[in-house]
């Protein structure tokens, strides 16, 4: 509940922030009243995380003031920000990944007795904290061998953890399926209700509607405004935001399938975290001219089914083909010569983050004749031309253009990056992980007007994505994966978002692939 009759939990006052290059945030203003859920929208690179995080102490700002409970602060770094009661999760986690959950939860703020760490505590207040809320986690588990989803709940409790009272969400739903934003959204509400007040930044207009009740909107590093939600709709955000009208629904014509692309055969691939196989027998194909979408809760097998196609994991069992070439044994490179891969972390699979911008574009190209000379000397001023012609072509903001090391981009930036060179890159099949994780809503119409494209060519495009709206949206074929197997074969023009919603929670399945699965085992 908002209790407008007292001063702002949080005042930021002309606020301005430079990187070489690049001014970030251009003196903005920012009123966050008590028990208010307020939502930060902007494009990639507008300046949103910056902000916080000169809130939180990871940056200090030039110019501006800070004031809580109306009286100025001075924020050096996030250790003064948990002593004024302000927490952070971050787009991209801060957690230690050879470390449990447990220990990255209590990381900081340890009980010590005797000189010893005092967990059993710990540990029961993590566990009535996650059953509370609804963040069901494994306190034991190392933060390595869970899914990106279990990392982002494991985020979230951190902050719980230390009773913050301002509470700044960094895109927290890019990774949750649409059972856990409900949950979160439901959690953020009741926080709200609570009397704690949060910064909810998004690129999600349907989940600013829903939960918010202002939004502030900032566009290349200026504030444009801010508004109630309850005086505004999704379209004028769109306008606010990037400055047009854009399409929130994607158009595509009927496609035309030909050959198979992709063939898949009583593929299994092992767990990390646990004994049993992630990803059970399973079988399916992908033709050209199709975009074929793996749909599931996350942690279904899903990660290591797509681990498996590229090479990242080996099979214990079953056989890939691409384009009639055995590629069970391949190496990654000699894959790449016939897909591309948009990875689901980008900054562990998708990019060298401490090379400049140039060099992560050319990384699965740089070795050709193209940029490489007959002496094995790489032609610098072909790739920045080429890297260049991509910035510009895809809205790639960076500071320094080619030379940007890419670790300072922005994190929907660094997935533009990713998006240009794979869909540049020649290729057969396209493997898209949640390739609009983290864009606004104009990167994401151009992402799905360019996968629409892929297909449309020719290509077959294999989509990965926890987002209802957009398996439902792009794709022409859904797969539904439950527990690692394949339970349903559907066709988003005949089935409903409740239809599927029940296939992904394991209530239905195609009887088809029941009798496949039970007769593949028995062969196995």
């Amino acid at each position: 509940m908002i209790m407008a009759d007292k001063p702002y939990a949080i005042e930021m006052l002309d606020i301005t922030k430079r990187f070489t290059g690049i001014l970030a945030n251009d003196r903005i203003t920012l009123q966050l009243k008590k028990g208010e859920i307020h939502a930060l929208l902007g494009e990639n690179g507008a300046g949103k995380s910056t902000l916080m995080s000169v809130l939180f102490g990871l940056y200090q700002a030039e110019e501006g003031t800070i004031r809580k409970d109306g009286k100025e602060v001075i924020i050096k770094d996030p250790n003064d920000a948990n002593a004024l009661g302000i927490g952070m999760v971050h787009q991209h986690f801060k957690l230690v990944q050879c470390f449990t959950v447990l220990d990255n939860i209590i990381l900081g703020v340890e009980s010590v007795k005797n000189g010893l760490l005092q967990k059993n505590e710990a540990r029961k207040r993590v566990i009535e904290l996650s059953e509370k809320y609804g963040l069901k986690v494994d306190p034991d588990a190392k933060i390595e061998d869970i899914t990106v989803g279990m990392q982002q709940r494991t985020e979230i409790l951190k902050m719980l953890y230390r009773n913050n009272e301002i509470l700044i969400f960094d895109e927290p739903t890019a990774v949750l399926t649409p059972q856990e934003i409900k949950e979160l959204i439901q959690i953020m509400k009741n926080l709200a209700r609570e009397g704690k007040s949060i910064l909810f930044i998004s690129h999600k207009l349907n989940e600013i509607m829903e939960v918010a009740d202002r939004v502030t909107v900032l566009r290349r590093g200026k504030g444009i405004g801010t508004v109630n939600i309850s005086d505004t709709t999704e379209e004028e955000l769109s306008r606010m935001m990037v400055g047009r009208d854009v399409q929130l629904v994607a158009t595509k014509k009927e496609n035309a399938t030909g050959d198979v692309i992709l063939h898949v055969e009583n593929m299994t691939v092992a767990s990390k975290a646990h004994k049993n196989n992630a990803v059970k027998h399973v079988s399916f194909d992908v033709k050209s001219g199709e975009i074929v979408c793996i749909a599931g809760i996350d942690g279904n097998g899903q990660t290591e089914l797509v681990y498996g196609l590229t090479g990242i994991e080996p099979l214990s069992s079953g056989s890939i083909k691409i384009c009639d070439r055995d590629m069970t044994n391949a190496s990654i490179r000699q894959r790449s010569e016939y897909l591309s891969h948009i990875p689901e972390d980008r900054q562990k699979y998708g990019l060298v983050l401490d090379y400049p911008l140039c060099y992560n574009i050319v990384l699965e190209r740089y070795w050709q004749p193209e940029f490489t000379s007959k002496a094995g000397f790489l032609k610098q001023k072909k790739i920045r031309e080429y890297s260049d012609k991509l910035i510009s072509q895809y809205d790639v903001r960076s500071g320094q253009g080619t030379e940007t090391i890419t670790r300072s981009m922005s994190g929907g930036n660094q997935q533009k990056a990713i998006l240009a060179r794979e869909l540049d890159k020649e290729h057969k099949l396209l493997i898209a992980v949640q390739p609009t994780r983290g864009l606004d809503v104009g990167a994401i119409e151009y992402i799905h007007k360019q996968l629409i494209a892929q297909r449309d060519a020719g290509d077959a495009v294999l989509l990965i994505s926890l987002e209802l709206e957009e398996v439902m949206n792009v794709s022409d074929r859904i797969l539904v994966m439950y527990e690692g197997e394949i339970v349903g074969d559907l066709n988003p023009r005949t089935t409903t978002t409740e239809e599927l919603g029940l296939y992904m929670a394991g209530a239905k399945r195609d009887e088809k692939f029941m009798a496949q699965n039970a007769s593949e085992e028995v062969a196995a």
